[in-house]
């Protein structure tokens, strides 16, 4: 029996071969055939959600204001309060990057925590990317998020990028991406657009104090990094308080950190718990921190002790203050709810 031996020369002359006949075949194609072509689907406009309502034969009717619907919070890690809308404005993370990319979405709720519409940013994907968004700010008619790209494997790195939205449309108004990080936690915004945005720790990583940081991102994009290491502790929430300087709490200690702007430590108070995530801050200076770790909100006025106010709350995350119902509004992590808490 023979065996015949391999020619890559023949091979290769044979697939050239085969090439050439392909492409003669599409050449000979009719001008009819070629016209029946079909062409690449045209970009669709962006779109925003409607508040929950009804589309019947193409006509929508807002539901009655009777009906109170209750959920669209999936994953959620902070809020924002609309002071124009006077609604929550809430990011939900939606799936991991792993298992379904772009899947983050911003829903809008009502003050009694019931659902004005369910997918305000989200409704399409049409030239919408959110990823996975975490802290959030209105500033000056614009929702900052804080988002990442990547992730969508095991082994694929990401990198922060904060997305910004209009909240007259909802529709994207531009992005800064931070190479520099791996992605940020929570961030605060002053009114000129300069963003201050905190690392938690970098994924899958030991948590390292090298990794402990604050971020400066300019308007233009410019990055520097303001804070590194300790007092530091796996940096969580941060705000700007009534002076224009910056607090910060950690997840690794109950310390309330206040900061000036270029990065001096200025003031040390103390939650009643570790493992903080939330800040408020009022406008009398009152400080209220939550504890994604240990479910309690601690209340911290002005040169007196911590005091806690709630417990037992599973996971409260990144909260914000809704000033028109006077209230807390505590996103839940993973519980996909959000927790209200009435200030007197």
């Amino acid at each position: 029996m023979k065996t015949r031996k391999f020619s890559p020369i023949a091979a290769s002359v044979a697939c050239i071969s085969t090439v050439h006949a392909v492409l003669l075949a599409a050449l000979a194609l009719s001008p009819a055939a070629l016209a029946q072509t079909p062409a690449a689907p045209a970009a669709q406009p962006f779109v925003a959600g409607q508040p929950l309502g009804a589309t019947l034969q193409g006509v929508y009717t807002p539901m009655s204001s009777n009906v109170k619907v209750y959920g669209a919070v999936v994953n959620a890690e902070s809020c924002s309060y609309d002071a124009m809308r006077g609604l929550i404005v809430v990011p939900n993370r939606g799936a991991n990057q792993n298992e379904i990319p772009n899947d983050g979405f911003v829903s809008l709720l009502n003050h009694d925590g019931s659902v004005h519409t369910a997918k305000w940013i989200g409704a399409s994907r049409n030239g919408l990317i959110l990823n996975h968004p975490l802290g959030s700010d209105i500033v000056n008619g614009i929702l900052y998020l804080a988002d990442h790209d990547g992730g969508t494997t095991a082994t694929e790195p990401t990198v922060s990028v904060i997305r910004k939205f209009d909240m007259a449309t909802g529709a994207p108004a531009g992005e800064l991406r931070q190479p520099q990080s791996t992605g940020l936690n929570d961030i605060a915004v002053t009114a000129d657009g300069t963003i201050y945005g905190t690392q938690t720790r970098i994924p899958g990583r030991t948590s390292d104090p090298s990794h402990w940081k604050v971020f400066k991102i300019t308007a233009q994009g410019a990055v520097s990094e303001l804070i590194i290491g300790p007092p530091l502790h796996e940096p969580n929430g941060i705000a700007l308080d009534n002076d224009g300087n910056l607090v910060v709490v950690n997840i690794g200690n109950n310390a309330v950190l206040t900061f000036s702007l270029q990065g001096k430590l200025l003031k040390t108070e103390h939650a009643v718990q570790p493992g903080n995530d939330g800040l408020v801050i009022m406008r009398d200076g009152t400080k209220y921190v939550s504890s994604v770790r240990q479910g309690g909100v601690s209340r911290i006025r002005p040169g007196q002790p911590a005091e806690l106010i709630a417990s037992g709350i599973p996971s409260p995350a990144s909260m914000c203050y809704d000033a028109g119902a006077n209230q807390l509004v505590i996103p839940m992590n993973l519980n996909n709810g959000v927790a209200l808490i009435p200030l007197r």
